[in-house]
Formats: structure tokens, C-alpha cells, sequence
């Protein structure tokens, strides 16, 4: 195994477990308000969409099977099945969309911001519905515009902060330690 390898995988371990320790930094409200999304974006920013990806998939994985790693040192199955458990999973679709933005698009500054906007977006869309799902056949039926009451506006403002901290933070990290896209036979030459 090579030495880059040995530090894609160290750094994936890293992402998933500052994602863990930043689920436990919250403020309780209906829905924890949690530096989750931070650490999601700062994986993808910092990691690049496959490596930043995997680390969230091993976070989710390492959650489903019983580490208390999810809000509140929760963790479990049966969190995933819950009524946040869909912004959990929207984690991951927003990791799939980031990588496949910036596959084609590259990591340039507007790129990456529009990657994330449209993650963030796709997070809250499969964790509302989700929410509504599950609020609905546990406790009783909802309406979208009270679950986005609930779940969403209130974490509009605070999580476009922590993407652009993460943003910030990645980019004045030496090169050496953010990913910089697809390298090319021009890259390679030089």
C-alpha cells in the first residue's frame, strides 16, 4: 500500500470520527442543532467528494451498528429509523452530490459553494420528508410547511455559516492537506 493510500485512509478515519465528536457539540432543540453539517462539509471540502463521501458512509455505518456517535452519544439502528434519521442519511446524498459536482466541475470556489448549497438543500429535502414519514405513522399527520417550521428554517442561516466555515477552513489549509480534484498529464508532468 502506498504512502498516499495510507494517508487517504487516515484521513477518512479522521473526517468520520471530527463528524462523530462534532454531532455531540449541540444546542437542544426540536431537532438538535448540532455541528454535524460543519463537519460534513469540512470532510467534503477538505477530503474531496469520494474520500469526503466515505468518510460520512463510515460515520452512518459506524452509528447503525451501535456506537454512540449520532446526537446526543445516541447511536443505533433504530436513530436512522427515527425522525432525524433522514437528515443523517441526507448526509450522504449531499456527499454522493458534492462528488459528482465537482468531478465535473472541479473545486474551484463558486463550484464547491454551489455543490454544497445544492447538498444542503438535498439533505433537508430527504430528511423533511423522512420526518414527515415517520411523524406521521408515530404520532400523527403533518403538514410539509410544519415540518419545514420545525426542521429546516430554523437551521437555514446557522448551517450556510458552517459551510462557508468549512470552506474557509479548507482553503488556508496548506495544499498538501486539501484535495485539489482530478489530476491531469499536465499535473503529472510537472
Amino acid at each position: 500500500m502506498s504512502s498516499s493510500s495510507i494517508r487517504s485512509l487516515c484521513q477518512i478515519a479522521l473526517f468520520a470520527a471530527i463528524i462523530a465528536v462534532c454531532s455531540q457539540i449541540q444546542i437542544p432543540l426540536t431537532v438538535p442543532f448540532t455541528m454535524q453539517t460543519f463537519a460534513v462539509f469540512s470532510a467534503l471540502a477538505i477530503l474531496g467528494g469520494k474520500n469526503g463521501t466515505i468518510s460520512i458512509l463510515i460515520y452512518i455505518a459506524l452509528g447503525a451498528i451501535g456506537i454512540p456517535v449520532f446526537a446526543g452519544f445516541s447511536g443505533g439502528i433504530g436513530v436512522l429509523f427515527g425522525t432525524t434519521g433522514g437528515y443523517i442519511l441526507g448526509f450522504l446524498f449531499s456527499g454522493l452530490l458534492y462528488w459528482l459536482i465537482t468531478h465535473f466541475l472541479g473545486t474551484k470556489l463558486p463550484v464547491m459553494i454551489a455543490a454544497m448549497a445544492l447538498g444542503l438543500i438535498v439533505c433537508y429535502a430527504v430528511g423533511t420528508v423522512w420526518f414527515i414519514q415517520v411523524y406521521t405513522s408515530k404520532v400523527e399527520s403533518i403538514g410539509l410547511m410544519a415540518a419545514l417550521g420545525w426542521c429546516v428554517f430554523p437551521f437555514i442561516l446557522p448551517d450556510c455559516v458552517k459551510i462557508a466555515l468549512a470552506i474557509l477552513i479548507a482553503k488556508r489549509l496548506p495544499k498538501r492537506f486539501v484535495y485539489q480534484g482530478v489530476a491531469t498529464k499536465k499535473d503529472a508532468a510537472v
